[in-house]
């Protein structure tokens, strides 16, 4: 049975990690939904580091001002993108053949 992920930050929410493809997400998921990173058959090293990517991303939005430009800079941007970019691929490495992990980052 193929498993399929969706990989995206979400303000207020402690993972980038949705059950089901995009047109149907699987809210009865044994995953959670969101997917808690625990649930799944990764390390807890992978899943340590996508619980922390969550965390940083809340402090890319200006929470007092919600409408305005971020608070992080060019680098700071750049630099979570590259991270991000790590975490996701660590997390398809660990998975496995048997999911689909998409990317749904903008």
């Amino acid at each position: 049975m193929a498993h399929h992920l969706r990989f995206f930050f979400e303000y207020g929410v402690d993972t980038p990690l949705w059950p089901g493809p995009s047109d149907v997400p699987a809210l009865d998921s044994p995953y959670g939904y969101p997917c808690a990173p625990e649930k799944l058959p990764i390390t807890a090293v992978a899943g340590n580091e996508l619980t922390r990517l969550a965390e940083l991303y809340q402090s890319s939005l200006d929470w007092d001002h919600p409408t305005g430009p971020s608070p992080w800079t060019r680098e700071q941007q750049e630099s979570f993108r590259c991270e991000a970019d790590a975490a996701l691929e660590a997390l398809r490495r660990e998975l496995g053949d048997g999911w689909t992990v998409e990317d749904r980052r903008g």
